[in-house]
C-alpha cells in the first residue's frame, strides 16, 4: 500500500442539493451544471498529505456520494457504519432540504459507528444569494443545537469546498489519534501493565468506538 490511512467519508442530504458536484469540485475542481441524479452510491477518491504532530502521513481518501431519494434510504444506510465521518448538504434555496437535516441526523445516530460521529453540515449553494430562503443565522443555530461545524458552501465556485473536508478530516484524524495514542499504553498489545495503573482493558462506558 503506498498510504498511512485509508479514510472514507460519506456525503448525506436530499435529492438535488449537490452532493455529486461537490465531490467533483472536491476530487477534480470542475463543475458540471447538468444535474444527474445519483442511483444508489457512488464515489470519488482522493490522495494527501495531512500533518500531525510533526508528521506527514499520506491519506487515501474514499468519498462515497448516496442517493438522496427515500427509496435508496435502505442501501444507503448500509454504508454509515464503514464511513468515519460525514457530510450532510442541504441546498440554502430550498427550505424543505434545510428541514430534513434532523432527519439526516437521526439516521446516522442510529447507523454509524457511534451516536456522535464526526458530521461537517454544509449549507450548499452559497452563489446563489439572490434565491437563499434559509438564512445563516438558521443554520448555525441548528448546527450548534447537534454539535455540529457548519460551513457556508458552493460546488459551482468552490467556495468552502476543500474546506469542509479539511475540517472533518481534522475531526476524524483526532478521533483516530486519541484511540491509537489509548492502544498504545501500558496493558495493550501485549505490554505489560503495572497493577497500579488503571485499568484499560475493562469495558467502556461509552458507545463510541472508532474503527
Amino acid at each position: 500500500m503506498d498510504y498511512d490511512y485509508l479514510i472514507k467519508f460519506l456525503a448525506l442530504g436530499d435529492s438535488g442539493v449537490g452532493k455529486t458536484s461537490f465531490l467533483y469540485q472536491y476530487t477534480d475542481g470542475n463543475f458540471n451544471s447538468r444535474f444527474i441524479s445519483t442511483v444508489g452510491i457512488d464515489f470519488r477518491e482522493k490522495r494527501l498529505l495531512y500533518q500531525s504532530k510533526g508528521r506527514n502521513h499520506r491519506i487515501h481518501l474514499q468519498l462515497w456520494d448516496t442517493a438522496g431519494q427515500e427509496r435508496f434510504r435502505s442501501l444507503t444506510t448500509a454504508f454509515y457504519r464503514d464511513s468515519m465521518g460525514f457530510l450532510l448538504l442541504f441546498d440554502l434555496t430550498n427550505e424543505q432540504s434545510f428541514l430534513e437535516i434532523r432527519n439526516w441526523i437521526e439516521q446516522l445516530r442510529l447507523h454509524a459507528y457511534c451516536d456522535t460521529p464526526d458530521i461537517v453540515l454544509c449549507g450548499n449553494k452559497a452563489d446563489l444569494e439572490d434565491k437563499r430562503v434559509v438564512m445563516e443565522w438558521r443554520a448555525r443555530e441548528v448546527a450548534e443545537k447537534h454539535g455540529l461545524v457548519y460551513l457556508e458552501t458552493s460546488a459551482a465556485t468552490g467556495q468552502n469546498v476543500s474546506r469542509a473536508v479539511e475540517t472533518l478530516l481534522d475531526r476524524v484524524m483526532v478521533r483516530m489519534e486519541s484511540a491509537v495514542d489509548k492502544a498504545m499504553l501500558p496493558g495493550r498489545r501485549g505490554r505489560p501493565r503495572d497493577l497500579n495503573d488503571v485499568d484499560l482493558t475493562a469495558p467502556s462506558t461509552s458507545n463510541c468506538t472508532c474503527r
